[in-house]
């Protein structure tokens, strides 16, 4: 790559005439001072400016005009060092540990700026000396993606590796998970490995863990320390539970969902507390339990895809449920609005849904609440039709919910009764 990528005419001028070039440490005198690793720009943009990755992570342009100095820094660039696999230690509790990639098993490549899934599972271990001094643990890597293109088949894959270790004597296992559809995973794992009697703690971080503001090493801290706590076997999430430093939250599986884009406190348990909160010197317990509504485990790692999440908002056009039926779909979960309202425009696209064998179950779009179909005529008449309300179920748990009903069940009927039997506490009550 040059050590000029994207920058052309006066901005090349400039990193010439001081001799500096892309990747390089910099410290900038401007309006204010900023210290920071020179970045490539993108092919079309402008020659009026360079551009800093900070130590915070975020990147900065500034414009050549305004800056007074710029001097080059000996400064390493950051990174990971990989360490010598560190010996089972006699009386600690062992850990699985599982990457599948995501942010938390990723560094920036400091030369591109860009955030890169290039972290081993025993890379991410040896960037966390800490939990040598928890627990034993021992890495496999699953798989290597972006959250967001984590597919069911992933799910399936991430649930048979866990399924297969059950019994080889670990406390727990920790699954190292890109966080924007940490919560999918998390949902599909509580229904397909129903009865799991360890710990399974899904970990995320919203920075990437060569980061000084990485909130990697804290999650992961965290879910070794609850493991070791002896808690329960169930599926949770763990991750940061607020801008600080030192507390780490652990959400139940079925019940958590991720409100912010870049918070590091970015989950949430919906309706209720977290399960347990982790610092230094304490874990507070909030869950009362139990997990699962079966002491028997019984892993059903099968699910049918073929479902769809439809929210219904102003404007919606029902043309796209016919769509949905003629294209095979098996069942359609309504995100509605309110108490699990959908506009009298549909009715009839509904009722050809139903007469053609598909389930159709109705969430709200509220963040928190119960969908209650009986106060308005409106819901009355959806339940009519043949729509399931579904308690207070979350519209993303009640989707991954279905396609793993579907996965085991011949019919709408079944489907239905399965939808409203609560199986990992995704419903309150």
């Amino acid at each position: 790559m040059s050590q000029y990528m994207g920058y052309d005419g006066i901005s090349l001028e400039f990193l010439k005439k001081h001799m500096v070039v892309v990747g390089d440490s910099v410290k900038v005198e401007a309006d204010t001072t900023h210290v920071g690793i020179i970045m490539p720009r993108y092919e079309h943009a402008d020659d009026k400016h360079i551009v800093l990755k900070l130590a915070s992570g975020y990147n900065v342009g500034l414009e050549i005009l305004g800056i007074k100095k710029i001097e080059k820094l000996d400064i390493q660039t950051p990174c990971v060092k990989m360490q010598e696999k560190q010996a089972h230690v006699k009386g600690l509790s062992k850990i699985l540990l599982l990457s599948t990639g995501g942010t938390i098993a990723s560094k920036v490549d400091y030369r591109t700026g860009a955030v890169t899934p290039v972290l081993t599972a025993e890379e991410l271990n040896a960037s966390v000396p800490e939990l040598s001094k928890i627990a034993n643990i021992d890495t496999e890597e699953v798989l290597s993606e972006y959250s967001e293109n984590i597919m069911p088949k992933h799910w399936m894959r991430i649930a048979e590796k866990i399924n297969n270790n059950i019994k080889s004597g670990y406390a727990g296992i920790i699954v190292a998970h890109g966080t924007d559809t940490m919560h999918y995973t998390s949902a599909f794992l509580s229904f397909a490995l129903a009865g799991i009697p360890i710990p399974v703690l899904l970990v995320g971080s919203q920075r990437s863990s060569d980061r000084a503001s990485s909130d990697a090493a804290l999650n992961l801290i965290g879910a070794a320390r609850l493991i070791t706590s002896d808690i329960s076997g169930g599926i949770y999430v763990a991750m940061h539970q607020d801008t600080s430093d030192d507390m780490v939250a652990c959400h139940i599986g079925t019940r958590v969902r991720k409100n912010h884009t870049s918070k590091r406190g970015a989950f949430q348990t919906v309706g209720d507390k977290p399960a347990y909160i982790i610092t230094d010197n304490n874990i507070q317990e909030n869950f009362q339990g139990p997990f699962f509504k079966t002491d028997v485990f019984t892993p059903s790692i099968k699910l049918d895809s073929r479902v769809v999440l439809v929210k219904y908002h102003p404007g919606f056009d029902p043309k796209m449920l016919d769509w949905i039926v003629e294209a095979g779909y098996r069942g359609v979960i309504f995100e509605g609005t309110g108490l699990g309202h959908i506009g009298d425009i549909t009715h009839e696209s509904v009722k050809r849904a139903k007469d053609r064998g598909l389930f159709l179950g109705m969430t709200s779009q509220c963040i928190d609440g119960r969908v209650r179909m009986t106060v308005y005529e409106s819901g009355r008449d959806l339940l009519n039709m043949g729509i399931t309300p579904l308690e207070d179920m979350l519209p993303e748990v009640a989707l991954v919910k279905a396609m793993w009903v579907f996965g085991k069940c011949d019919n709408a009927k079944e489907a239905e009764i399965a939808m409203l039997e609560d199986i990992a506490s995704e419903m309150s009550h």
